[in-house]
């Protein structure tokens, strides 16, 4: 660390929790911004001894780590993947048995739609101390972001977060629930299913002039949004050649966005 840096390292992180060596904290790094780390996940990363992290992680948030650090990127991309789940969870647990400190850094929060429930079974399962540290998740960023709530009185008393494709790669969603009145849906890894949420939904109930916003990486310097109807979110996102990472927020509530 310089000067500046280990000066701010010792203002910021007086007396806050450490971790211990031998340890994995399994820590949110937010949407994307490096504001929006929580002061908690700050400190891990400042006192990293592993880093492993993903893709969706900002390069502000990694250059954090002091330079003696080892980092491993393990970024996972649409059916494109550095190290398969599996191996990710084995190397946690082998880089914790050489008695450093890890941190396990992961877009938005790491128990959501993050698979981290799957590498803490992993750590568990191994007898080796982990803890949690959430983080801000996209949907979150994204709405705050592009200035529309998730909720409102009038509009929304409720939102519901689903994952648009499962394991296998396939979509398989509660479409009746989704398309309830008066709710917000966001739906995360959403955009190669396009065309069957926008049908399903439509035969579920929910209007084709339904608000919807396809938002680009929220709030990376790189930001896009794309506010549409349901019914023409495959056109759209065609036109216009939408690619992950990118959510899909359906609702009332994004006639609010400006």
């Amino acid at each position: 660390m310089n000067e500046a840096h280990t000066l701010a390292h010792t203002a910021v992180t007086a007396g806050l929790s450490q971790q211990a060596p031998g340890t994995v904290s399994l820590v949110g790094a937010g949407p994307g911004d490096l504001e929006l780390l929580t002061l908690r996940a700050y400190k891990r990363v400042l006192d990293a001894e592993v880093l492993v992290y993903d893709n969706l992680v900002g390069p502000a948030i990694v250059a954090l780590a002091p330079a003696t650090c080892e980092r491993i990127y393990v970024g996972k991309a649409a059916r494109q993947h550095t190290l398969p789940q599996e191996a990710i969870c084995e190397l946690l647990v082998q880089k914790a048995r050489t008695g450093r400190r890890v941190v396990r850094l992961k877009g938005g929060d790491p128990f959501v739609f993050g698979r981290g429930g799957e590498e803490m079974d992993e750590l568990i399962r191994h007898a080796i101390p982990l803890e949690i540290v959430p983080g801000i998740t996209a949907a979150l960023g994204a709405a705050a972001s592009f200035g529309f709530p998730l909720t409102h009185r009038d509009l929304a008393q409720s939102c519901v977060f689903v994952t648009g494709h499962l394991k296998d790669h396939s979509i398989a969603l509660n479409w009746p629930a989704l398309a309830l009145p008066n709710q917000t849906i966001v739906i995360y890894m959403g955009v190669t299913g396009l065309e069957v949420i926008a049908r399903e939904l439509q035969a579920a109930g929910l209007r084709a002039d339904m608000p919807a916003a396809l938002i680009y990486k929220a709030t990376w310097p790189e930001q896009k949004i794309w506010v549409t109807e349901l019914g023409q979110l495959p056109q759209v996102a065609q036109t216009h050649g939408i690619k992950p990472p990118t959510l899909l927020v359906i609702g009332e509530v994004v006639r609010l966005q400006h």
